[in-house]
């Protein structure tokens, strides 16, 4: 059964297109992910002014997007900390064509790059695995938008998006910083 709570792409998009902001649900997704595959810290909440800066010059975003953002921004991190690899794209359902879909899946890798560029730039010491991603990612952004639809379309999309998807986990299991366990007064503090 589905969490009739968490985000989906239709509904992201309908709130970012109803606040008039000129943005791609996708990429907004790919940004966060991207921020926080890099090393975003949980207690950093900058995060929303590089939002505004990225989509909105620097204006704030109006309520309804703001509450959409601060909700991915937590269901994004919830995913990748969740040890079942729950953590999944946001992009558009099987039912929208080949080509929309491709797009988003473009414009994800695309944001992904974004937010990892943003929060790593001064940190420019990356694993080959993680070189590697980002060059890939780069490769992905730029494929063609003019697809055919058949089956090998679809069978190729898919193991790009289930690339997508691991490689921002092998991001995060390397650069991530998960948020620290709160103390608990009841215990004795060690010390090792």
């Amino acid at each position: 059964m589905a969490d009739e709570t968490r985000l989906d792409f239709a509904s992201v998009q309908a709130v970012i297109t109803a606040s008039g902001v000129n943005a791609h649900g996708a990429e907004l997704h790919g940004v966060l992910t991207g921020l926080i595959c890099a090393g975003f810290s949980f207690d950093d909440h900058d995060y929303m002014a590089m939002i505004n800066d990225l989509f909105n010059n620097g204006e704030g975003l109006p309520k309804d997007l703001k509450d959409v953002v601060k909700q991915m921004f937590g269901e994004v991190w919830q995913d990748l900390l969740d040890e079942s690899y729950r953590f999944q794209l946001l992009l558009p359902d099987d039912d929208e064509t080949i080509v929309e879909r491709g797009h988003a899946l473009g414009v994800w890798v695309q944001g992904f790059n974004l937010g990892f560029g943003l929060q790593q730039k001064n940190n420019p010491v990356l694993s080959d695995d993680v070189k590697e991603v980002l060059t890939d990612f780069a490769e992905i952004a730029n494929l063609s938008d003019d697809v055919e639809e058949d089956e090998e379309t679809e069978q190729a999309y898919y193991e790009i998006a289930e690339y997508a998807r691991m490689s921002a986990l092998l991001c995060f299991s390397e650069l991530g910083t998960p948020p620290s366990e709160p103390e608990d007064p009841q215990q004795p503090k060690t010390l090792h």
